[in-house]
């Protein structure tokens, strides 16, 4: 089933350090993905996957290990980072599985290392969003919570996450090295990234190739992050994949009423990681990815792969949202005629999500006053295409089912306070099918209730 060391551990031990994980104290299983569980032909019986997920017993007889990195956080370079709550503990079918919050590794920098309820839970439902809406991510496994107190603002249960990802390897690996001049190393982490995940990049512009595949599966990862509404809160250098995964899920926000300043992360005060900041934010970091490689491409070739950036990222997006909009053919106008859609919603205050959805039924958004113009423009432009698949194509990308704030909470409170762990299964199967109709669970496309219009969200979520 697997081997007995991790890929990553072939680096050698100045990439990482060996560990022992902590284990809770009474721990219990909450939510198991049996879908992924399946992918990746795992058989353990229920005792040996809780001792697994838990920290209690090794993967396979793998050594744990956490990584070392760097990073730039709110723009500014922390020189040693990594895996302070982390490990990686096993891998297996192509996949690395990883504990978060299994206590303390030489990384912490004086943290317990531990993960509560209430962040566990919302990390492990948004992997499942983010997979259910076509958006690369890292996924959750297993949800584990125990009787162990954590501090934080208040006491909270502690809790463990195992998650997959075919690397989790990060723009900070290579800054940390980058940074204290240690090119070989570099080149070596460059080799191995290349080696494993993209291994067409071969020959004498092996490594330009790579960082233009760094820099192409990024941007379309941002471009469905901005049609999808999805805010990540911290996109700090050490929480960007080098395969462009979604990675690092704490201070989350879904777009619900339209506004692109949105900022998620209460502690994110002047709004550097705001909803419409973020494809700046990641070329930002790119560039930063580019400088970390300068000791393998030139100047010259690196400006010119992070010059390609905006195109991926406008092909990607605009792609998707001509699809969302249900534009068959390619029209000069499409992008005014979105961005006036926009506007009616900024100004009105409408639902991103539940707006878009609606798009599919003209009939029933005719009925709102506020849209009377622009429906008006909105037939015109899709008489032209006369497609009879303009419904199924708008629905298969304009999801029903979002993770908003609320139904997290919802789902933390019921657990914390009730010890009730049903509506993290049922939004579990509402967000991995998010474009599904799911009757009778409509309810949950509901828009914040009163209760919840003050819910924020911080690094500690």
């Amino acid at each position: 089933m697997a081997k007995n060391t991790l890929d990553f551990s072939s680096l050698g031990e100045e990439f990482f350090s060996p560990i022992t994980t902590q284990p809770l104290n009474n721990t219990f299983l909450i939510h198991k993905n049996q879908a992924l569980y399946d992918q990746l032909g795992l058989d353990f019986d229920e005792k040996t996957l809780l001792k697994i997920a838990s920290g209690e017993q090794k993967f396979e007889g793998t050594q744990p290990i956490a990584s070392i990195y760097a990073g730039h956080q709110f723009g500014h370079f922390v020189p040693q980072l990594g895996d302070g709550r982390s490990c990686l503990i096993g891998q297996v079918s192509g996949y690395e599985l990883s504990l978060k919050g299994a206590g303390t590794t030489p990384y912490s920098r004086g943290a317990d290392g531990r993960a509560v309820l209430r962040s566990s839970i919302r990390e492990y439902l948004c992997s499942i969003a983010m997979k259910g809406l076509n958006i690369a991510t890292t996924e959750a496994l297993t949800l584990v919570s125990s009787d162990t107190e954590v501090y934080r603002e208040n006491i909270e249960p502690g809790s463990i996450v195992m998650r997959v990802a075919p690397s989790h390897v990060r723009f900070g690996h290579f800054e940390l090295f980058a940074s204290r001049g240690q090119t070989a190393q570099v080149k070596q982490l460059a080799d191995f990234v290349i080696e494993h995940y993209y291994p067409y990049c071969q020959g004498e512009s092996r490594y330009v190739d790579f960082f233009n595949e760094v820099v192409k599966h990024t941007a379309v990862m941002i471009a469905r992050w901005q049609a999808q509404g999805f805010s990540h809160g911290v996109m700090n250098t050490d929480n960007m994949s080098i395969l462009g995964l979604t990675i690092d899920y704490g201070p989350f926000g879904f777009l619900e009423t339209y506004n692109p300043k949105f900022v998620c992360n209460h502690s994110d005060h002047e709004g550097r990681y705001a909803f419409e900041q973020q494809p700046g934010i990641a070329l930002w970091n790119l560039a930063r990815l580019g400088d970390s490689l300068e000791s393998l491409i030139d100047a010259k070739q690196s400006k010119a792969v992070l010059d390609n950036y905006q195109a991926y990222l406008v092909k990607a997006y605009s792609k998707l949202m001509r699809q969302k909009f249900g534009f068959i053919k390619k029209d000069d106008q499409d992008n005014v005629l979105i961005g006036q859609f926009f506007e009616v919603l900024y100004q009105n205050q409408k639902d991103y999500t539940n707006s878009l959805r609606q798009l599919s039924d003209i009939d029933q958004l005719s009925k709102d006053t506020d849209f009377t113009d622009w429906i008006e423009l909105y037939h015109k432009r899709i008489d032209q295409d006369k497609s009879s698949d303009r419904v199924e194509l708008m629905n298969s990308v304009n999801p029903k089912y979002i993770l908003r704030n609320y139904l997290a909470e919802e789902a933390i409170r019921e657990a914390q306070d009730q010890k009730r762990y049903d509506k993290i299964a049922t939004l579990f199967e509402l967000l991995r099918k998010p474009f599904d109709e799911h009757q009778g669970l409509e309810l949950y496309t509901n828009e914040a209730p009163d209760w919840a219009q003050g819910l924020s969200v911080s690094c500690s979520s």
